[in-house]
């Protein structure tokens, strides 16, 4: 009788622990089990180069969101998709601008959402109109070494 209390004392305790090491994961892997409160905007980029799904997105240096994904846009123009995870506590005006910047020389690229002025705000599963895409390092260094700097 002793030796099956002491069997499930310790067995619960293995459970905790096991239950503690997979919160730990889930909040150091910044990982969501249920989808959170977010909703979702789209920014066509004439070039993503470096931006990888899961990146984040900023406004102010303040993370808001996370990017979804990103594909060819499926109409046919030669632009990349942008799918953006906004929390829903956060308001983008439609005059917003998304523009992929690089953290220093040669860090992670992330989207930087400068807010506008406008009266009228994106819902979801809207779009940004303006954006900026990123700067290609190697194709400004080739111009250079190239001598076809403007």
């Amino acid at each position: 009788m002793k030796k099956a209390g002491l069997e499930t004392i310790v067995g619960i305790f293995v459970l905790i622990g096991i239950l503690c090491l997979a919160y730990l994961s889930i909040k150091l892997g910044k990982m969501e089990l249920f989808g959170g409160d977010y909703y979702t905007v789209t920014a066509n980029f004439d070039s993503v180069s470096g931006l990888k799904s899961g990146a984040s997105v900023e406004i102010a240096g303040v993370e808001v969101g996370r990017v979804e994904r990103i594909i060819l846009d499926p109409k046919g123009n030669d632009r990349a998709k942008v799918y953006l995870r906004i929390r829903s506590g956060v308001k983008m005006f439609d005059d917003v601008i998304a523009a992929v910047r690089t953290r220093g020389i040669i860090g992670d690229k992330f989207i930087q959402l400068n807010p506008g002025g406008s009266d009228k705000i994106i819902a979801n599963g809207g779009r940004i109109r303006e954006t900026e895409s990123s700067v290609d390092l190697e194709e400004l260094v080739s111009k250079y070494i190239h001598g076809k700097v403007d």
